[in-house]
């Protein structure tokens, strides 16, 4: 099934993926009452990371910027598996972001602005979010960001 949501990423040029399936013990997404809480989502595509490394080192903010709307398309994907439609979002509530950082970089929010971006775009108004960005010395598989996201879904 697919709506205006979906609808809206085709338009701009993304396609929601696969879920990555839990490097862990942990869901990628779980409800509670109206609300879905996704896990950490790196920014894999096809399964694989495509760069690895730190912001600021490796991997210059710019392109960080981009994974990290790469992890919001993932996120998308987990709360679809939940919500069956992401026409459902009421809301985006809350997005968290982290950045694998080197020791003197400070651009942690402009990068995080691709998943904010991303999902404004996809979501307009029901996009806007509540944020924290947070540099991290390191994250899992070396991926520079990661992003979890928190939102409300319309009543069944």
């Amino acid at each position: 099934m697919s709506g205006v949501v979906e609808a809206k990423l085709a338009e701009l040029g993304f396609a929601l993926p696969d879920v990555v399936p839990p490097l862990a013990a942990y869901q990628p997404a779980v409800r509670s009452g109206a609300y879905v809480y996704t896990s950490g989502q790196l920014p894999m595509v096809a399964g694989k990371l495509p760069v690895t490394g730190k912001v600021g080192a490796e991997v210059a903010p710019e392109e960080a910027k981009e994974l990290a709307g790469t992890c919001a398309l993932n996120a998308l994907a987990a709360v679809k598996t939940i919500a069956g439609d992401l026409d459902r979002i009421v809301r985006v509530v809350k997005v968290v972001g982290f950045v694998a950082s080197a020791p003197d970089f400070t651009g942690q929010p402009a990068v995080i602005n691709g998943a904010s971006e991303l999902l404004g775009a996809a979501l307009g108004d029901k996009g806007v979010h509540a944020r924290s960005a947070v540099g991290v010395a390191v994250l899992p598989l070396d991926a520079p960001v990661e992003v979890e996201i928190q939102v409300e879904l319309a009543e069944d």
